[in-house]
């Protein structure tokens, strides 16, 4: 599984950003509000609810071109991770307890808490796998799984595939973004560029502003949804995309504030009030 363990990534320079690029997207429905987290559903409409999936990948695609780096190798796990986490926040599934001897978080299974669908076709692939699957494993194992990063033969049936060109469909069907080919020398290329440039820029402006202006110096005061954003786009390797139209005051400011994030112990904080312990075990999966 990719890991980002070193930390958040120097600023980039826009003519580095525009080279280095690869294809993105396409995932199927999406959405159903029963059993979300506190402030899952905000957005405006039905039509714009997004998944952190497709939020995350969002952030990490190349507006015109429509497709996202190609040297981005941990956008693939991210995704993966998002699904666990949302999975959580809807509670259809959940950590084991800690126990007596208060095993870690990456040493907890996940396990089945209802199969209801969710109405989301990656969301119940994955929560069918889940529930097919005896005796339970811990996220690590579920995130390598589902990404197909697994050495196990037996394990490969679980992987997801196609995820970014199956998300990128979902938010074609949603008006955001719209299906292009492109010819790239040898061979063509499906592309998705951006059509809703609000729906991309209201994500944008939610990460800066819990960054910036509403930060709170607390993640347990954060919504839950948006500090998994921050956390997985980080991960993911498109956390920078967000800041990069910011000042350089600000820009430091931002980033400064997220390597807090990061550097909190998901042990310690997932034994405090009203904590959701999928979020922080997918955290800690990829911060340790």
């Amino acid at each position: 599984m990719s890991q980002r363990s070193d930390g958040l990534v120097q600023r980039k320079s826009t003519a580095i950003k525009k080279e280095n690029q690869e294809p993105a997207s396409e995932n199927e429905p999406e959405e159903t509000s029963n059993s979300c987290d506190e402030n899952e559903l905000d957005h405006d409409s039905k039509e714009t609810r997004l998944t952190l999936m497709e939020e995350v990948l969002l952030l990490g695609l190349k507006d015109r071109e429509g497709y996202t780096s190609f040297w981005n190798d941990c956008i693939s796990s991210g995704l993966r991770g998002c699904i666990l986490i949302e999975l959580g926040l809807r509670n259809r599934l959940e950590l084991e307890k800690a126990g007596m001897r208060r095993r870690s978080l990456l040493n907890r299974k996940i396990l089945l808490k209802s199969d209801a669908p969710t109405g989301d076709v990656l969301l119940d692939e994955a929560l069918k796998h889940v529930k097919e699957t005896q005796p339970p494993e811990t996220v690590q194992s579920w995130i390598e799984y589902l990404s197909g990063e697994t050495w196990n033969p037996l394990k490969l049936k679980y992987q997801l595939r196609n995820v970014r060109e199956r998300l990128a469909k979902n938010l074609v069907e949603k008006g955001v973004l719209t299906t292009e080919k492109q010819n790239f020398l040898l061979f063509d290329m499906t592309t998705h560029p951006l059509t809703d440039n609000v729906v991309k820029q209201k994500i944008v402006k939610k990460v800066q502003e819990s960054v910036l202006t509403k930060w709170v110096n607390d993640p347990h005061r954060m919504d839950k949804r948006m500090l998994s954003v921050i956390m997985l786009a980080h991960s993911s390797d498109v956390l920078e995309n967000a800041f990069a139209p910011l000042s350089d005051e600000d820009y430091e400011v931002a980033m400064k504030r997220v390597r807090e994030l990061l550097d909190l112990d998901p042990e310690v904080e997932c034994m405090k009030a009203q904590a959701n312990d999928m979020m922080w075990a997918v955290f800690a999966a990829f911060t340790k």
